[in-house]
């Protein structure tokens, strides 16, 4: 049997699988709340007492560069070592992958209605692929193409510069860089990047905040809170922000296309996509997934799909521990 975990920032979800003919089969599942546990031993020792199977090999996908066998996780104040998870479960093998290559890993597990396409692309659709992911951070990682079969790897590409492509994204670069001195990828597109959005237009007087939003943001996650308010047309504001997140998160898929020629396929994943899909589908994604000037052709001819199955990093790690129980 095989454990398998993907550790985020919001949520921590535990699994034991089986694997019956190349597929697997889950055996017991549990989601924790990353942020009331001290640290993960805590997290993986409640699983396991709670949960006592025979598991010989585990596999947890991180938010976070993997150095060593080790992880600091990059929206938790946890650090998450191999080795010693491996005496502590008393198992063969642990190992450790940032979350977006167990995501990536995870793809090839996935059937066809976990993806809806938002560009069908040019076929033959051969090559590398890439994978973004917005939630609590932003992930990303790439697939290449071995000529066989595609590859995982992890990048930290979310924490690269933001680039600003007009007038008013100027404004949001100058406005966080007074709050934040760097302004990475993931300070806008993310659920933190979100409510950093949401709160620019409020403070440069392009929309104003009633006192029903107020309260709801104090009582409820306020990224939460906008996602709701702009996709049932409540507020102008929360729209305006939504739409401005949808087309950045579609610049920076379309950043990330090119740099990886992701020609077999772009996987949006995370947590947030799934939960804003209609306005995915909507013009603004595309178009600036596409705005790259003399290569617009060609990020035109590569398919986008977004991924609805949450489960995609559990399946990536478990799927690892298979390939690699030696």
């Amino acid at each position: 049997m095989i454990l398998a975990g993907d550790i985020g920032g919001t949520s921590t979800r535990l699994a034991v699988f089986k694997v019956h003919n190349g597929r697997f089969q889950t055996v017991v599942e549990e989601t924790y709340p990353s942020r009331e546990y001290k640290d993960f031993d805590e997290v993986v020792s409640l699983f396991v007492s709670e949960h006592q199977f025979p598991v010989e090999h585990a596999c947890f996908g991180i938010a976070g560069p993997v150095r060593h066998g080790c992880v600091e996780a990059s929206n938790l104040p946890w650090i998450v070592d191999a080795g010693h998870l491996a005496r502590k479960l008393n198992v063969k093998t642990v190992d450790l992958l940032n979350d977006l290559e167990a995501n990536a890993y995870g793809i090839a597990t996935l059937e066809a209605d976990d993806f809806v396409a938002l560009n069908q692309g040019a076929p033959p659709a051969i090559g590398n692929a890439a994978v973004i992911a917005a939630g609590t951070g932003l992930g990303e990682a790439g697939l290449y193409w071995d000529g066989a079969q595609h590859r995982p790897f992890a990048c930290e590409g979310g924490h690269a510069d933001f680039a600003p492509q007009n007038e008013l994204q100027v404004e949001l670069l100058l406005y966080l860089r007074k709050k934040f001195g760097h302004v990475s990828w993931e300070r806008v597109v993310s659920g933190p990047g979100l409510r950093n959005l949401y709160e620019f237009l409020r403070d440069t007087g392009r929309g104003e905040e009633p006192a029903w939003l107020t309260e709801d943001m104090r009582s409820e996650d306020p990224p939460v809170v906008i996602t709701r308010a702009g996709l049932e047309g409540r507020s102008a504001l929360c729209e305006d922000a939504l739409d401005l997140f949808v087309s950045l998160y579609g610049a920076e898929a379309g950043n990330l296309a090119l740099k990886i020629m992701a020609t077999h396929a772009v996987f949006v994943s995370g947590g947030i996509a799934p939960k804003i899909i209609q306005k995915l589908q909507g013009p603004a994604f595309m178009e600036a997934f596409a705005a790259k000037g003399r290569f617009k052709w060609l990020l035109e001819t590569m398919p986008v799909r977004v991924v609805l199955n949450n489960k995609t990093a559990l399946f990536g790690a478990a799927r690892y521990a298979m390939l690699h129980k030696g």
